[in-house]
């Protein structure tokens, strides 16, 4: 069974994703984050691809995304540090990022790739559901990869749906339409969380976007399966004098 199913299927409530930069802050840092963030109790990693134009994203996961390709990560590097993960590191892992990189890099050896380091999920927001249900989905089964998609308050009923149908895993409930990082209101969101809970999907929902502590991550969980966590991460490690400390401790504030 695919990892992140095996997640939701043992754990309904108050999972915890947490997003990273591949070499981030340094090149070989990526292992040090994963291995120290399952140490501390997060559920699933989502490790992001970095690119040069990642106009979803706030500034601070562009910031570091730039950091790491002046580092000299690529994808290729990063599957060679993923290489032997599976030794140790048993939560799910989720990659993130832009169409453009995995497409230059080829989508069935990206494909591939994924399925021999053990990689789980892929996210990656501007990949039409369209294109992906008439050209990819085959090869993303083939490889035991799940494909997540996301959805926002302003995605209709039907959509939802559609979405529902064609995604494994999980759903990705981006809290608003701007980009990450953004403070938000859950207040004002949890008639949006709330729908998404009465609809019936057949797949469960993790929030994101603007989710920073214990406190937003109680909100956004309320009517979702768990939340995922970015922005806040990658400031920890920004500002981090040693990277596993202020892991560990960043999680610990986090579970509350």
């Amino acid at each position: 069974m695919n990892r992140i199913n095996k997640l939701f299927q043992e754990k309904q409530k108050g999972i915890l994703s947490i997003y990273f930069t591949a070499g981030y802050p340094r090149l070989e840092d990526t292992m040090t984050v994963l291995r120290t963030l399952q140490e501390s109790g997060a559920d699933m990693v989502e490790i992001g691809m970095p690119f040069s134009d990642p106009l979803a994203d706030g500034p601070v996961i562009q910031e570091s995304s730039k950091k790491a390709l002046e580092n000299g990560m690529s994808l290729k590097v990063l599957f060679e540090q993923l290489k032997n993960c599976r030794e140790e590191i048993h939560i799910p892992i989720v990659l993130m990022g832009y169409l453009n990189p995995v497409m230059q890099y080829g989508i069935e050896e990206f494909l591939t790739s994924c399925k021999a380091v053990g990689v789980d999920g892929s996210i990656l927001p501007d990949l039409p559901l369209e294109e992906y249900e008439e050209e990819y989905k085959t090869i993303f089964t083939q490889n035991g990869v799940s494909n997540i998609f996301l959805v926002t308050p302003e995605t209709s009923a039907d959509r939802i749906k559609y979405i529902d149908q064609l995604s494994s895993g999980f759903i990705y409930a981006v809290s608003s339409s701007s980009t990450t990082g953004k403070d938000k209101d859950w207040n004002l969101q949890e008639g949006y969380f709330k729908r998404l809970k009465d609809s019936s999907l057949k797949h469960p929902v993790l929030a994101g976007f603007g989710v920073k502590d214990h406190e937003s991550f109680v909100a956004a969980t309320e009517h979702t399966n768990g939340a995922i966590i970015g922005t806040a991460f990658i400031r920890t490690l920004t500002k981090a004098d040693h990277l596993s400390a202020s892991i560990v401790s960043f999680i610990q504030q986090l579970r509350g």
